[in-house]
């Protein structure tokens, strides 16, 4: 069983290796060349955004990350890490994302 935090509390009291699903809007993506994306989500209960780490382990990756543009609404299942980014104390590796609605970028 996954807890479903908002992201408030995620930001001020999560700690590393706790499973936890997150819902919420892509603010921005992040796109690197080794297979992995950065999606910064918001889910309206703090100013702050939640990191969530996505790579190529995640299911239907490709298909999944051409379509999620800011302002697509996901669900993110995952764990807590430490964060490697300035800034953030921790963000999500992501084991699975759930697209709801695309957000035509235009």
């Amino acid at each position: 069983f996954m807890s479903r935090p908002r992201i408030a509390a995620l930001l001020k009291d999560a700690q590393p290796g706790t499973a936890v699903e997150v819902r919420g809007w892509v603010r921005t993506k992040r796109e690197s060349k080794g297979d992995f994306a950065f999606l910064e989500l918001n889910d309206g209960s703090c100013l702050g955004n939640l990191q969530i780490v996505v790579d190529a382990t995640v299911p239907d990756y490709h298909a999944l990350i051409k379509q999620i543009t800011t302002g697509a609404s996901v669900s993110v299942t995952g764990d807590i890490v430490a964060s490697q980014g300035k800034g953030q104390r921790i963000e999500v590796k992501a084991r699975t994302v759930t697209l709801y609605g695309t957000a035509d970028p235009a």
